[in-house]
């Protein structure tokens, strides 16, 4: 026992070990030993010297010595009474809704052992029946984040809801002036039906409803409410600055519809249309047949030229030839076409109403009779509401889920207007920008700790439960309004009982028993009340006047408006296009950087028309339109309640101008160069494939001719004779009795939106390595998804011109993740068999194996193997992981999944701990799993079903039967040259070119 003794070091000995001092410079420039610091325990040059190698790695001093004085204690504590529905070690599952700023999702909530783990479709849901947004992934941390408020507040100190509901009833009992409720938009009925009430008793009551990506015009233009779009009916699609497929209006639903047009089969080789006019290259452009970058002023000149082509009856051709494509397609499509716009002036979609309406829409790819309820700002309102709070006509203000301080274009009015309103209550999770402003802010529940309902589109009910306690003091804002307003009921009887009124059957028990558990409630009811709009539109346009650059404010797919913008797992989400993280830029085209001698990550100052200015990076974005630059909104955030958000990029919500109480996301904007410059953390930098079977695509007219030449094929010489597929290989091949477990990826159906990366990355417990280490291309996503630009100009250019991508590209998304190779390089390099094959053909990592060499990484083709460099979660160094690298934060970890050590190498494993679950549940009722029970969490948050994964080994299995069909035609495997057999197998993107 001594002789072991003495081997051992403690981190005390460890860290004065002169191996440690001769190492630490590899991954610690900044550490310094103790004899080369000045004085010997501080460093006056910013050095940090060995005394700090244990807060480095996230531990104090005084939590290793405390822990040092005695043995670890492990405690296993039964449950006296255990609850019912509670089984260790098995997952709970509960309906629920998830809806923020537009993006609506059904969902299934996975919970262990009482917490939320995971957020799953609804399939009961028929307007999202698979798959989810990024968002609705995502926002499980925010439940844990512990940078939440956990208690009320008054006057910015810590409070009581005794003392909070206390004042609050004796200020509104003496309230002068109008009571205000502000919100973004409320889809909840029981929620709505809530806020009237409460505002009955006051004399001068409204609610005002602004969203900071505004929809208003399109609103006003169609009476009040979204119309019901279909695009599942369209075989023509026209997008102008509309990005349906990412953050307009309601994408999950228009995902789903989408793509049920642009599947293709040699037995229906029938394909939509798209054309796409915009300024910014969004992810619906990306996604185009035809795409067209335009300036924001030439945006109501198109419309207006589709508007007197289509409803004037002109038959006159448009000079543009894509303008004149667009009118004659339009035109042969009656009743089978769409037009679809983002514009926010009111005069443009009243233009495109009718031009849908001249086109036979309405009936047809326009449901009228279940328009959308996800967007229902009122900008007049608003702006109405900022004037009489600086006239001092207001009494008092209370804000939910609204953040005008922050968002809104008249920031500055609405901060002078708050200091004259009397009470000021805000309903915010944390301290933001405007609950700085509030004299009570009074913290709601997150959602997954709540009771609501929602109406997305007419007749189409959904609810929501709490899946776990509240973890702080907060109330949801429902039950402190019933409470203000005298009323003894909490918010889940007060829902109960306002969905008697859409009861069927007698037992109402029953009834809404069923409802929860379904989540769903989709026959056609209808429970919400839209304030119709009542103003006549004319199709005459608010003139954005043209500018030498014209900027545009836009949102992006991960972090929306800036409500999650203290989101790590989301703040490393890359942009679709841009591929970028942590923060926003400028992006612009190569043409106009050129012409001002730009390159990427130079800082740029950026002046807004009202004297206002911002200052960030240059990002080179192909297919921007010339003369034109785009920031993101959401960005910019300098708040302590934020510290993940803290520092990153700049607010640019003054790019938004009024113009006739209408908020338009455009300006016109002057740039100067700095002397300053700020790398663009990006996890993919290449744009174009020279020369290697990566990605393929082709046309639909190629398709229809021979679809078994629309996909090529590697074809090698052998001794024997002329060019034969390569099955040489110096691997023997493996036999698979059982299972073969493989994955099918149809490019045609990937619109690239990233739920699948998300998906991934809460399942496996992927840690956030933040924008440092990203510079350093250490992300760790198990799945990426590779954005390649394509143009048919580059097959007349030299090898070296191709390197950049022409100015308007066209896009192909390749979800990549392990391939699973049958002949897998990986496996052979590795020196302790730390990466081995399955028997049912899954490339397997046992992690206390791996002893970190690397050498699989070098020699995986596809990239696609991490290397854990740091100890991520529990590491100061990674602040920016707050919200997880905490107890709390801890919370939200899979408990089936192991939390790698730094060191080990990882990547997808085909979540075979989905796949062992499905085995045992068939095994125990002694049978085989049926096709569909296994999924994978990339296939099942798909929203487009692009992922298929399943058993080869099934001959009626879904991923069999494609197989089968698509083989020779549009299947393909990426680097089949290399003879890697991989088990991952990808679909051709056809494109419906004219």
């Amino acid at each position: 026992m001594q002789d072991r003794i003495k081997y051992w070091k403690g981190i005390e000995e460890l860290e004065n070990a002169p191996e440690f001092e001769k190492n630490a410079h590899n991954e610690f420039p900044e550490f310094l030993p103790v004899n080369e610091v000045e004085g010997g325990e501080s460093s006056s040059n910013g050095k940090t010297h060995r005394r700090d190698f244990l807060k480095l790695l996230g531990f104090s001093m005084a939590a290793v010595s405390l822990a040092s004085c005695e043995a670890p204690v492990r405690k296993a504590i039964p449950y006296l009474n255990k609850p019912v529905d509670v089984e260790p070690g098995v997952a709970n599952w509960y309906a629920s809704t998830f809806y923020s700023n537009g993006d609506y999702n059904s969902i299934l909530v996975k919970t262990r052992e009482g917490r939320p783990i995971k957020v799953e479709p609804n399939p009961g849901s028929a307007l999202t029946p698979y798959g989810t947004s990024p968002r609705a992934q995502g926002s499980l941390l925010n439940l844990y984040d512990n940078n939440r408020l956990r208690f009320p507040l008054i006057a910015g100190k810590e409070a009581t809801w005794e003392d909070v509901d206390k004042q609050i009833k004796s200020r509104l009992a003496n309230v002068n002036g109008k009571v205000a409720f502000v919100s973004s938009t409320i889809i909840s009925p029981t929620t709505q039906k809530l806020i009237n009430e409460f505002g009955a008793r006051f004399g001068n009551f409204e609610h005002v409803i602004y969203d900071a990506n505004s929809a208003a015009g399109l609103l006003q233009a169609n009476g009040g409410v979204i119309p019901g779009y279909d695009f599942s009916k369209a075989s023509m699609i026209v997008g102008i600055n509309a990005d349906f497929l990412g953050t307009w209006v309601a994408p999950v639903p228009f995902a789903k519809q989408y793509i049920q047009t642009r599947k293709v089969d040699a037995d229906n080789p029938v394909m939509s249309r798209h054309y796409q006019f915009e300024t910014n290259f969004t992810l619906t452009g990306a996604n185009a047949d035809v795409r067209v970058p335009i300036k924001p002023s030439e945006e109501a000149a198109y419309v207006t030229a589709l508007h007197n082509a289509i409803v004037g009856g002109s038959g006159a051709a448009s000079d543009n030839k894509q303008l004149a494509e667009v009118i004659k397609g339009l035109k042969a499509n009656q009743g089978r076409a769409l037009v679809v716009s983002g514009s926010n002036d009111p005069g443009v979609q009243a233009m495109v109403a009718a031009i849908n309406r001249a086109l036979g829409a309405e009936g047809t790819t326009i449901n009228t009779a279940a328009p959308f309820y996800t967007k229902q700002g009122n900008d007049a309102d608003m702006i109405r509401l900022i004037e009489e709070m600086n006239a001092g006509s207001v009494g008092a203000v209370f804000f939910y889920n609204a953040n005008p301080v922050y968002n809104h274009p008249l920031a500055a009015r609405v901060k002078s207007g708050l200091q004259k309103v009397g009470l000021k209550v805000s309903f915010a999770d944390r301290v933001e920008e405007t609950a700085k402003f509030a004299d009570f802010v009074t913290p709601d529940h997150h959602y997954l700790e709540s009771w609501n309902d929602f109406e997305p589109r007419k007749g189409y009910l959904s609810l929501s439960q709490p899946t776990i306690s509240p973890i702080f003091t907060t109330r949801q804002m429902q039950d402190s309004l019933l409470v203000w307003n005298n009323n003894n009921t909490d918010f889940y009887e007060y829902l109960r009982n306002n969905w008697k009124s859409v009861a069927t059957g007698g037992d109402f028990n029953k009834f809404w028993e069923q409802v929860v558990h379904d989540g769903v409630l989709e026959n056609g009811t209808s429970m919400l009340t839209v304030k119709p709009s009542t103003t006549a539109v004319s199709t005459s346009v608010r003139k954005i006047q043209p500018s030498a650059i014209e900027a545009v404010l836009y949102e992006k797919v991960s972090i929306g408006s800036g409500e999650f913008s203290n989101n790590p797992w989301l703040q490393e989400l890359p942009d679709p296009i841009s591929k970028a993280t942590w923060g926003n830029y400028v992006a612009m085209p190569r043409t106009m950087a050129e012409e001002m001698q730009v390159v990427q990550g130079d800082v740029l100052k950026v002046t807004f028309a009202n004297g206002e200015s911002i200052e960030l990076p240059a990002l080179m974005q192909p297919g921007q339109a010339n003369g034109t630059v785009g920031i993101a909104m959401g960005y910019g955030r300098d708040l302590e309640s934020m510290p993940v958000a803290k520092g990153l990029g700049a607010n640019a919500a003054p790019i938004a101008t009024v113009v006739d109480n209408v908020v338009l996301n455009t300006s016109g904007v002057k740039l100067e160069k700095t002397n300053v410059t700020s790398p663009i953390a990006q996890t993919q930098t290449h744009h174009t494939i020279m020369d290697r079977l990566v990605v393929q695509e082709n046309t639909l007219a190629k398709y229809k001719e021979n679809p078994k030449e629309v996909t090529e094929y590697i074809r090698i010489a052998t001794h024997e004779g002329p060019a034969k597929p390569a099955t040489i290989s110096l691997w023997d091949d493996y036999e698979y009795k059982n299972h073969h477990w493989g994955m099918v990826i149809d490019l045609n159906s990937c619109i690239g939106c990233g739920a699948c990366t998300m998906s991934c990355n809460v399942e496996n417990n992927i840690p956030v390595v933040g924008k440092a280490e990203v510079l350093n291309r250490r992300e760790m996503h198990w799945m990426r998804i590779d954005r390649y630009y394509s143009a048919k100009e580059h097959e007349e250019k030299d090898y070296a011109e191709m390197e950049h991508p022409a100015d308007n590209p066209s896009v192909i998304f390749q979800p990549m993740l392990c391939q699973h190779c049958n002949h897998a390089p990986c496996e052979t390099v590795c020196p302790v068999a730390a990466t081995m094959h399955s028997s049912e053909g899954i490339n397997q990592m046992v992690y206390n194996r791996c002893v970190g060499t690397r050498y699989c990484a070098n020699n995986c083709p596809y990239k696609v193997r991490r290397f854990n460099w740091f100890a991520y979660a529990n590491n100061d160094k990674f602040g920016f992981n707050e919200p997880m690298n905490t107890d709390l934060g801890k919370m939200v970890l899979n408990p089936d999944v192991t939390v790698r050590s730094r060191g080990v190498m990882e990547k997808c494993s085909f979540c075979v701990q989905r796949v062992q679950l499905g085995k045992l549940e068939a095994k125990r009722e002694n049978r085989r799993p049926k096709d569909g029970e296994i999924v994978t969490a990339c296939a099942q948050s798909c929203p487009t079903e692009a992922i298929v994964f399943g058993d080869m080994k099934d001959p009626e299995s879904r991923i069999s039967k494609i197989l089968a069909r698509q083989q020779g035609e549009r299947a393909f495997h990426v680097l089949e040259e290399l003879n890697t057999q991989p088990n991952v197998t990808y679909l051709t993107k056809i494109r419906n070119l004219a």
